[in-house]
């Protein structure tokens, strides 16, 4: 995988190496938990990349210019993590490489059958384990800017958080930049309606003829949320205008519970949006009147990228969760009828690769932690 990166490097294609380096985030519940102020977090707002994005064709398979480089802590383990996002070359997909001091290297391509635990977080793994955590947003970033290729090293077993959205993962990509490959983009075609029902929650992937579609509603009992919708197409465009700024949210009258269980030990007010009974913590408030549901919708698009090819259909989530989109993913690709892959232009062509993942089994989720 290493030598791929190389190859495109050497070559010229993707000249030199880049990226953006944020701070490392402090506890919000230090001092015995008590809650911790902090700075504002960085505000991000996005203009139409001037360079970069020159060389993308409709139909092509894509990749970044050159490498993206972004460290912070992790928001459950509370680790501080170095996350490298490098060039690959076509048909290489989404793949992570987690590299701990004195232990071999595991790679792990992000696919539905890496997927290792849904709990508060999308985790991949491999035979030997779980092994990479929260992995939702970066995801999420590569694929609403289209990225269809690139290598993820981590030097640590989560994601960082940086700023609780995927804000800055976007603004390192656009600092890289995009090109395109000599290879044509594959789609996965939604083909029929595959919907499934967990309690008062349900998600369903149906055709859609317009791209790739999120229609999310949430409802919590809280005076500040209640019930939210998001519904729109996403692009590049509209995932940076609609989507990507919104931020992970947690309620202070859950942090007993979620310390007990080994999560949110690394959350703060600069990468999370935390709630009391009747307000919102963080000095600068929210990002967006229904910055909650956007943050769904965000969750959605990276869960959904596991896909591992531009999804063409409908997402409709009520309620939903990390467990609710996976398990639709894996009800769509269990079902052979219910999908195919195409090319552009190529409505009802199948490509190689539709067998092995319909061949995929449905997952056995853990017991939920909420």
């Amino acid at each position: 995988m290493r030598r791929q990166v190389s190859s495109l490097l050497q070559t010229g294609l993707l000249p030199g190496d880049g990226g953006a380096e944020l701070p490392v985030r402090r506890n919000l519940f230090a001092n015995g938990g008590s809650l911790v102020g902090s700075a504002p977090a960085r505000e991000y707002v996005f203009r139409c990349p001037s360079r970069g994005y020159e060389n993308m064709k409709a139909g092509r398979q894509t990749t970044l210019r050159r490498q993206a480089e972004l460290s912070g802590s992790g928001v459950h383990s509370g680790l501080s993590a170095t996350l490298t996002i490098n060039p690959a070359e076509a048909d290489t997909g989404i793949v992570f490489i987690l590299s701990l001091p004195g232990e071999s290297e595991r790679e792990i391509r992000a696919e539905p059958r890496a997927v290792a635990a849904t709990e508060f977080a999308t985790v991949l793994g491999d035979e030997a384990g779980p092994a990479i955590s929260t992995i939702e947003h970066v995801m999420a970033a590569l694929y609403g800017l289209g990225v269809d290729n690139a290598v993820v090293e981590l030097d640590a077993p989560e994601v960082p958080m940086l700023d609780g959205s995927a804000a800055p993962i976007v603004a390192a990509i656009d600092a890289a930049g995009v090109v395109a490959l000599p290879a044509a983009r594959r789609y996965l075609r939604v083909l029929k309606p595959v919907g499934v029902a967990a309690g008062d929650s349900y998600g369903e992937l149906r055709p859609y003829d317009g791209g790739f579609r999120v229609e999310i509603d949430i409802d919590f009992d809280h005076p500040l949320i209640g019930k939210q919708s998001c519904a729109l197409d996403v692009d590049p465009a509209t995932f940076r205008r609609q989507l990507a700024r919104a931020r992970t949210f947690g309620f202070t009258r859950d942090v007993s519970r979620l310390w007990g269980a080994g999560y949110a030990l690394g959350a703060s007010f600069e990468n999370t949006v935390i709630m009391a009974d009747d307000r919102v913590l963080n000095p600068e408030g929210l990002r967006f009147a229904d910055e909650f549901v956007r943050h769904k919708a965000l969750d959605a698009v990276g869960d959904l990228a596991l896909a591992g090819a531009p999804i063409q259909g409908a997402y409709r989530s009520i309620r939903g969760s990390h467990r609710l989109n996976y398990a639709v993913l894996c009800a769509l690709v269990a079902d052979p009828t219910a999908w195919t892959m195409v090319e552009t232009g190529e409505p009802v062509r199948r490509v190689r690769g539709h067998a092995e993942l319909g061949s995929m089994v449905q997952p056995a989720f853990a017991p939920d932690v909420s």
